[in-house]
């Protein structure tokens, strides 16, 4: 599956850039919210978040790069979110809360950033409907991708496997045309591309060609 990062599409046109995602092949939108303390910038609120969930016709998913983000549970929720996904270095509490994201009617996805080992989850991966792995050092869009990433996939995969877990495994940061390939065949299921995508000389067309993958 292809999700679309809005965090790279043209703000001053968003209702235009939501006419031709809707008619893409994208499977989600991906939204990034950023807070400027969990990670070293700031992103977008709710209003926005409100607006593009009134024009866009696909399932939201909504990854939180905030302190605190239980907080936020509810809001989420009523934008009428399909996946919420929050930080494991942000919630000392992270069984309490992905369980709160499920009681809210939506799938509980939990991030791990790139330093973060994948042994970590081993507790909590039963718990998770996704796991989210950074392949860049979140906070700005347009970085490269971190290539060690490969391996933390194979080993998400085979934790998933071995726990019985039904987690899906998504890739956010980097991603390219280039890299979509061996990423999927190392075991992800969902790929996040931003500025692949939305800056592309035609984004419809580059959503084609990642749905094959």
């Amino acid at each position: 599956m292809i999700a679309p990062s809005l965090l790279s599409a043209d703000f001053a046109h968003l209702s235009q850039e939501m006419e031709w995602f809707n008619r893409s092949k994208a499977d989600w939108l991906h939204l990034d919210i950023m807070d400027g303390v969990f990670v070293p910038n700031i992103s977008f609120g709710f209003p926005v978040l409100k607006y593009v969930a009134e024009l866009c016709t696909k399932p939201l998913d909504v990854h939180l790069m905030i302190v605190q983000p239980e907080k936020f549970v509810r809001e989420v929720a009523a934008l009428g979110a399909h996946v919420m996904s929050v930080h494991y270095e942000a919630c000392p509490h992270l069984h309490r809360v992905l369980g709160q994201i499920r009681d809210a009617g939506m799938k509980a996805g939990v991030v791990l950033n790139p330093a973060t080992p994948v042994s970590l989850l081993s507790d909590i991966i039963c718990d998770a409907d996704l796991v989210l792995l950074m392949s860049v050092n979140p906070g700005f869009g347009g970085q490269k991708f971190i290539p060690h990433t490969e391996e933390k996939i194979r080993q998400l995969r085979t934790l998933i496997q071995e726990s019985g877990s039904k987690a899906l495994i998504e890739v956010d940061g980097g991603v390219t045309l280039e890299n979509a390939p061996l990423l999927m065949q190392a075991g992800a299921d969902v790929l996040v591309a931003g500025s692949s995508v939305f800056n592309a000389p035609n984004p419809e067309e580059a959503c084609a060609r990642f749905a094959p993958l």
